[in-house]
């Protein structure tokens, strides 16, 4: 649709203003009008994606325009239009001139909203609310990210995607049993949670979620964890706002815990009795008070004393995105820590799969001491994020010990340590270690978690990653049919953790020489991937790079190369030109050229990739020297041997001083000075260089290693050409 700029011959597409993985919307021109418009797009689905989905993310699309176009309010966004064009749904909007309220904290770098606005939007969203549920119609989905504050101050609520019509029952029930998200853990009612039918009412628990974050900084129940935000909504009374924040008036407090209560019946009757409160308060009149100070349960009185048991299905959530902008974890890194600390360290007694524990220390443990660890655990994860492994090792091994002996060694806490403690332990070469590292925190989290929750699966997942380290490929690749099939299960075949999954899959298979299959597998992935992230997403690329790595070992070069040359082009605008993921796929383009043939071709790649890495972290990092060894290599398939010789020495001794001399790129480095003195017809000398390279692998691989083997035949090649046969 895009490429032709115009759909329908009216809306001129002018500018991409926001995408999400299943739309984009654009600044548009209405010509027939001649005014500006906002258009939604769904993104195209092919005939190669999965029916089913396709159904219900058009059904939803659908939705969200019946729904909105429904709507005549000031405090509701105004559809003008919609339709299909080329098979793809569109949604003209009115366009809006300002900023969601997540937009708005993270202008105010993090800090909570001025007092006065935070009332003000209160009253709108009341307002606007009071009109939409008087129309039978429940968002679900509020959250700060729909709700727009424009430059005028008017507040307009967004995105009625998932929105339930009250007379539409059977359809609202299709459109939440396929594994799309029904909301945003942050901003969820305990009910929705649950599972239960929601009603009005939930809308005011998720406004009182988002009321309570704009005005503190802070959601009510600020965990990364799912669950751990899950249990918090069910389980946790919220402390009042005012703690936070002494200045907020004493009715905007009672009011938002008003909201926040756990069951539906103990918060405001609707949104017009909460528009009346907030209107009373701003005036110093004294509102009567509401039913959930009236009657508020004792913290042992939670909603699950009430019937609200959290179902199996919410282990499989992930926390997403609160407004404050808590950063999801790196793509590669599929087990963020757990953080779990408040809700598992006041239980009396050991009970497997309920989520109790006891602490061996002789009383709980100082919550300001949990939160110390806390920050130490995010520390070292931030460490390791820099590449600064062995310092992150150490902080980790010190907060595990310090985790198990105030929490015990089966706690979600110790075991998210000694998880971190595996992943630096891979990340540094040892992954023997990291195995048995990983094998004992996939135990502990199957008796304390369950076999199927999230964590458990993460730590399985690792335990192959660290298998097919040590090339025992065929292990890992039992290990992640047996987790992959559990995540498609419980939390269906597009959700992020089981596409990760698959992604390794194809991964291993590779590895296990059987590229025809990774290959596909790694397709489907990647169109999944960009189904649903994006085509740009780093994680579609990280998948499509393994395409065309496969394609590679299949000797499908040509495909190989066009994937790879993609790959960079879209890594250099999302990630960065100078980030290491788009130097790799510059890296494969040039191996790519130089397996076709194209050797001049691929000696420009090599030496910009040598220039750019150099000035981007330095002569002697090993990529940078990989880099120059493959400009050395295509050096010598165009015949300039001096040059490839000169290259090849230089690239050894950086190796050396860098690596050691028995490391595998440094022999790598010395066999290439001995095939450029070979070429060059100094046998002699290549004779001692290929000796270095032999005694060196036999140190390190063994004399019956084929690398050896190879080695020793270089040797005696070279004994011939000196007529010593």
């Amino acid at each position: 649709m895009t490429e032709t700029r115009r759909i329908q011959s009216r809306y001129r597409l002018i500018e991409l203003i926001g995408r999400g993985g299943m739309g984009e919307v654009w600044r548009a021109l209405d010509e027939s009008l001649g005014r500006q418009v906002a258009v939604k797009c769904l993104k195209p689905v092919g005939p190669q994606h999965d029916q089913a989905f396709t159904r219900v993310l058009r059904e939803r699309f659908r939705r969200e325009a019946r729904v909105a176009a429904s709507l005549q309010h000031r405090g509701v966004t105004v559809v003008h239009d919609f339709g299909e064009y080329e098979d793809v749904p569109y949604l003209v909007m009115e366009l809006l001139d300002g900023q969601n309220l997540s937009q708005l904290l993270e202008e105010n770098e993090q800090h909570p909203l001025p007092v006065e606005h935070v009332v003000d939007i209160a009253e709108q969203v009341a307002d606007a609310l009071g009109y939409t549920h008087r129309r039978g119609i429940v968002h679900r989905d509020l959250k700060p990210a729909n709700i727009m504050r424009l430059t005028d101050g008017t507040v307009k609520i967004c995105d009625f995607g998932i929105a339930r019509l009250g007379h539409d029952i059977g359809m609202s029930s299709r459109l939440t049993t396929t594994g799309l998200a029904m909301g945003t853990p942050h901003y969820m009612s305990p009910e929705q949670i649950s599972g239960q039918e929601v009603d009005h009412r939930s809308d005011l628990y998720s406004l009182g979620c988002v009321l309570y974050e704009i005005a503190t900084g802070s959601p009510p129940f600020d965990q990364e964890d799912a669950w751990a935000v899950l249990v918090g909504h069910r389980d946790t009374p919220p402390e009042p706002l005012r703690t936070h924040r002494a200045e907020l008036p004493g009715f905007f407090d009672r009011v938002v815990l008003d909201l926040l209560a756990k069951v539906p019946e103990e918060r405001p009757a609707d949104a017009g009795d909460l528009r009346r409160r907030i209107v009373l308060g701003r005036t110093g009149e004294q509102p009567a008070l509401g039913p959930s100070l009236l009657a508020r349960p004792e913290s042992g009185q939670t909603a699950a004393a009430h019937g609200t048991a959290m179902p199996a299905w919410t282990r499989a959530m992930t926390a997403g995105h609160r407004a404050t902008g808590s950063a999801p974890p790196p793509a590669e890194r599929p087990d963020p820590a757990a953080g779990l600390t408040g809700q598992w360290t006041t239980a009396a007694s050991t009970a497997p799969h309920t989520g109790t524990f006891v602490s061996v220390s002789a009383g709980p443990p100082a919550p300001d001491l949990l939160a110390t660890l806390e920050e130490r655990h995010s520390a070292g994860i931030d460490l390791g994020r820099l590449g600064r492994w062995t310092e992150a090792a150490q902080v980790h091994r010190e907060v595990a010990a310090e985790r198990l002996r105030l929490l015990g060694p089966d706690h979600p806490d110790t075991l998210a340590s000694r998880y971190e403690i595996g992943f630096t332990l891979s990340r540094t070469g040892r992954a023997d270690e990291a195995l048995r590292e990983f094998t004992r925190v996939a135990a502990g989290r199957e008796g304390a978690l369950g076999a199927d929750h999230p964590q458990t699966l993460a730590a399985r997942q690792a335990t192959a990653h660290a298998l097919g380290r040590l090339g025992r490929h065929a292990e890992a690749h039992e290990v992640y049919e047996a987790v992959l099939a559990v995540r498609e299960r419980v939390m269906g075949p597009d959700h992020p953790d089981t596409l990760r999954c698959r992604h390794n899959l194809a991964f291993n298979l590779s590895r296990l020489g059987r590229p025809e299959e990774s290959c596909r597998i790694a397709r489907e992935v990647a169109d999944a991937r960009a189904r649903l992230l994006g085509p740009d997403h780093p994680d579609t690329l990280v998948t499509r790079y393994e395409v065309a790595y496969t394609l590679g070992r299949l000797g499908r070069w040509a495909e190989a190369l066009e994937i790879y040359q993609d790959v960079a082009r879209a890594r250099a605008t999302t990630l960065g030109a100078d980030h290491p993921d788009t130097f790799a796929a510059r890296y494969e383009a040039g191996i790519s050229l130089g397996r076709l043939g194209r050797d001049a071709e691929a000696l420009e790649v090599y030496r910009s990739l040598v220039a750019d890495r150099t000035r981007a972290v330095g002569e002697a990092d090993p990529e940078t020297l990989r880099a120059r060894h493959g400009l050395g290599v295509n050096l010598g398939r165009l015949g300039r041997w001096e040059e490839a010789l000169a290259e090849a020495r230089a690239v050894c001794a950086l190796r050396e001083s860098t690596l050691g001399p028995d490391h595998p790129d440094t022999v790598i480095s010395r066999r290439e000075v001995a095939a450029g003195l070979g070429w060059l017809g100094r046998w002699s000398e290549a004779l001692g260089a290929y000796r270095q390279v032999a005694a060196a692998r036999t140190r390190t691989l063994g004399p019956d290693h084929p690398q050896t083997l190879a080695a020793r035949d270089d040797e005696a090649h070279c004994l011939e050409r000196l007529g010593q046969a």
